[in-house]
């Protein structure tokens, strides 16, 4: 059945006069545009770096090592969130991460690579997904629940569009320092910018005003933090809405992780330029400017498909048109095809990510909100990371596999059917 609306719109100027809101809203910008410009920032030094090489599995080594550790810990820390007053975790979170940027741009100006680099850049990714945690759970404490899911809407998609403009800052910086070791690691220094900016913003919320408001004295912080993953997984799986939610958006992050890896390797090894369409690294920021698009696009038709048709089936419809885009990238698999399904898969992943979002922040109890998202950080990273790898060992070294393209569509289609069974279920109590 369709969800009922249940929120009447502000719009970009009433969310933002709303108080904490634009401050909350620019901090995410700050970390985010600082999380983009490291992502791409390493990518480049890793994957498209004369003075390095590549294959399937070391990418996919890579991948594990900066996605999978701080998933697997996340349940625990997420019980932090609901615990330490989120407005010092936000402050002092940015200034630890700034201060790991800057340790991995001397890591990679040193030529440093296998296990010294990816512990580095691990530390720095694992920080900044514990801030965007943060950032999540601290939204209801500066937006009425009538709004969430406008204010997630518009914090999410333009979160992500500022992200991919941090990587096309990278790939512009990285024109002008230089694509060895040198311009990498200069390239890669600037983004402490973003953690800087977020830290000062982070300071002017005063102490609890974004929660959490109350805590659980019964437990210990150790006890609590120990039974963290169970607590996160007990209220999702007490929430229908929630588990489809996480079943749609696991599908989503598996075909992503498939899409990803084969993308890489295709810019790097396989396509030349094709008119303005570009190869290798330049092409690369030209995808993730489509993506970006997409995302924007997201933001403008969710809130009206859930306002009109419902949640349940604005998820499946998202679903429904990443399959048969799959489905013409296998088809195609050309640079135009690619260029196209970026922005349509970037467009429909973010559909089912504001909807997720939504479940769980309109949903879920604040008691236990950190250690919900803390396990959708599992949803998100771990299945991508098991998609990567499985992708690496059988993709060809330049990428071109129509087989395992049709395959992230089958993904989507096991996304629909298991969302659907979810949605059937009757709530636990």
């Amino acid at each position: 059945m369709p969800t009922p609306p249940a929120e009447d719109r502000l719009g970009l100027a009433g969310l933002v006069a709303t108080a904490g809101y634009a401050r909350l809203l620019g901090l995410r910008f700050a970390a985010q545009w600082g999380d983009g410009m490291f992502q791409a920032a390493l990518g480049g030094a890793l994957l498209f770096n004369p003075e390095r090489q590549a294959d399937p599995l070391a990418v996919a080594a890579g991948l594990a090592v900066l996605l999978l550790p701080y998933s697997l810990i996340g349940p625990f820390a997420g019980t932090l969130l609901d615990r330490w007053d989120r407005r010092q975790v936000l402050l002092f979170a940015n200034l630890l991460r700034g201060a790991l940027v800057l340790v991995v741009a001397g890591v990679v100006l040193g030529g440093v690579t296998g296990p010294g680099l990816y512990v580095a850049a691990l530390s720095v990714a694992g920080v900044a997904r514990f801030v965007l945690a943060g950032l999540s759970t601290a939204l209801p404490h500066v937006v009425p629940r009538r709004h969430l899911v406008e204010a997630n809407t518009l914090a999410v998609t333009a979160g992500a569009a500022v992200s991919a403009l941090g990587g096309v800052s990278a790939v512009g910086l990285r024109a002008l320092f230089g694509a060895d070791d040198a311009g990498s690691a200069a390239t890669v220094a600037v983004a402490v910018l973003g953690s800087v900016l977020a830290a000062v913003l982070a300071a002017g919320f005063r102490k609890r005003q974004l929660g959490p408001d109350g805590t659980d004295d019964s437990r210990t912080t150790a006890r609590a933090v120990a039974t963290g993953f169970v607590d996160g997984a007990r209220a999702v799986a007490g929430t229908p809405s929630v588990a489809a939610s996480f079943a749609a958006l696991a599908a989503h992050r598996l075909a992503f992780g498939v899409n990803t890896l084969t993308t890489l390797l295709l810019f790097r090894y396989a396509f030349t330029d094709q008119g303005v369409l570009r190869a290798g690294f330049a092409g690369l920021g030209e995808a993730v400017v489509l993506a970006a698009a997409g995302l924007g696009v997201a933001a403008l038709v969710t809130p009206w498909l859930v306002h009109h048709v419902g949640r349940a089936r604005t998820v499946r419809l998202a679903l429904l048109v990443a399959t048969v885009t799959q489905l013409a990238l296998a088809a195609l698999l050309s640079l135009p095809a690619v260029m196209a399904a970026a922005f349509v898969i970037g467009m429909t992943g973010q559909v089912v990510k504001l909807c997720t979002d939504a479940a769980v922040q309109g949903e879920a109890g604040d008691g236990v909100l950190g250690r919900v998202f803390a396990l959708y950080d599992i949803v998100f990273n771990v299945g991508y990371v098991i998609a990567v790898a499985v992708t690496a060992l059988l993709s060809p070294p330049d990428g071109r596999s129509p087989a395992l393209l049709a395959g992230a569509a089958l993904l989507y289609v096991v996304g629909l059917l298991v969302h659907d069974r979810q949605l059937r279920r009757a709530p636990r109590p």
